[in-house]
């Protein structure tokens, strides 16, 4: 789905313009999203499978949700409204833990340029996984995996094929930030 996003500059401040997301993708022009890993206590991570239709990683493991932040939207707004969308779980601001913004750039083909802040949140998963209403257009399946398994497969790319390919220190950095939790 199309949206209109902020645009920001290469440093991740807020240029003042607006853009439509498949414009800023195809410029290349940097943009806010939000990531949120859920966890459970007994040390288990949701992990959502994108769905086959969409432009980038098609079917590969992603973070359990992710989205882009519409113009003018709060980053914690958007990390709320996205959680409700994609798996159907309501949450509020007090349950949201920043672990950091990390700078993205992935270009997937000449009209197709990622380029995002992620702003990246640690919340806890209190319902159960069959609870879960997954957003068909944008989630294909939804798991629990253990967070020994979650790091073998990442910290070494071990399962390039499997999980989008963010940056090893990304992955490291959710990692150790829910190890702390546990």
């Amino acid at each position: 789905m199309d949206e209109l996003i902020d645009i920001l500059d290469k440093d991740g401040n807020f240029t003042g313009v607006t853009a439509m997301k498949s414009e800023a993708h195809r410029k290349g022009l940097f943009h806010n999203s939000i990531h949120i890993w859920f966890y459970t206590k007994d040390g288990r991570l949701l992990i959502q499978q994108r769905a086959k239709n969409k432009d980038t990683h098609p079917l590969f493991w992603d973070v359990s949700v992710a989205g882009h932040v519409g113009a003018g939207e709060e980053i914690e707004e958007s990390a709320i409204r996205e959680a409700e969308e994609e798996i159907g779980v309501h949450i509020s601001k007090n349950d949201l833990e920043k672990i950091g913004v990390f700078k993205s750039v992935h270009k997937h083909h000449d009209t197709l340029i990622d380029c995002e802040y992620h702003h990246t949140y640690l919340c806890e998963l209190k319902v159960p996984l069959g609870s879960l209403k997954k957003q068909e257009s944008e989630v294909a399946d939804l798991s629990l995996i253990s967070l020994i398994q979650f790091a073998q497969e990442t910290w070494g790319l071990a399962n390039p094929q499997k999980y989008v390919p963010y940056d090893v220190d990304y992955y490291k950095t959710v990692i150790k930030s829910i190890k702390k939790r546990l």
